[in-house]
């Protein structure tokens, strides 16, 4: 069992050397000396952009399996992470949501190229939630003050659709979203499951439709597209009454 003290990590965005840090802080602010011992718990180091692009950056995280799931990098994140510094132009200045972000990789990817983000995750996963800076409770299918105040442009989600049970919450809280910031879109990415159809019948049930549908490996660099496994595709989708 991990110390409470130690569970508690800060997210610290450093962009000294073009590089965004995530480090772990104890409860009185100085960093833990506990992080070697803990099993389980690895650093990962995600680049965006080479020599030859603007502002290259790399993006560090602390990921702990053994605490809870939402504190791992998994590959879907990595998959809209890069397509967020890919159109990192249209995210420039632009109010973006990240649902279930967990580890907020793709977040922390459009604050970097100057989107104005808020990071989301569900109210009661305290140790996801103490992971990140700029953070707010959002419970998918709970209706609490909060997210009346969100007007996004964009709303990312990296492999929110995994749990089947949540598909209509979660759809419930996508289509409130768009329909409360007109001409926004939701883009996330998922392993095409058995899930399939599912996904398919609750979007014409709350009104939506894919405006863009992508396998991955047509825009994945291929040094990272090499480490990624099954099929992982990436859509945009819209209100379905918004016209392409």
């Amino acid at each position: 069992m991990v110390p409470q003290k130690s569970k508690l990590l800060l997210l610290s965005i450093g962009c000294q050397l073009g590089k965004i840090g995530v480090f772990p802080t104890d409860m009185e602010g100085g960093h833990s000396s506990e992080l070697a011992e803990k099993p389980m718990t690895t650093i990962s180091r995600h680049c965006f952009g080479d020599d030859s692009e603007e502002s290259p950056f790399s993006i560090s995280i602390i990921e702990n399996m053994k605490e809870d799931y939402g504190l791992f990098v998994w590959p879907c994140s990595i998959v809209l992470a890069e397509y967020v510094w890919q159109q990192r132009l249209r995210f420039s200045g632009a109010s973006v949501i990240e649902l279930g972000a967990g580890t907020s990789l793709p977040g922390l990817v459009a604050a970097k190229v100057g989107a104005n983000v808020t990071l989301t995750d569900a109210s009661d996963r305290t140790e996801v939630l103490d992971n990140m800076k700029k953070v707010m409770g959002l419970t998918w299918g709970v209706w609490d003050a909060s997210i009346f105040s969100l007007h996004p442009k964009v709303i990312l989600g990296a492999d929110v659709l995994y749990d089947t049970t949540a598909f209509d919450d979660l759809f419930a809280t996508v289509t409130f979203l768009l329909q409360n910031s007109p001409g926004s879109v939701f883009i996330t990415t998922y392993h095409n499951r058995s899930g399939h159809h599912l996904i398919s019948f609750l979007m014409a049930k709350w009104g939506l439709k894919c405006l863009k549908l992508l396998d991955v490996f047509s825009f994945m660099p291929s040094d990272k597209a090499s480490g990624l496994s099954g099929n992982i595709q990436l859509t945009e989708i819209v209100l379905n009454n918004v016209q392409p």
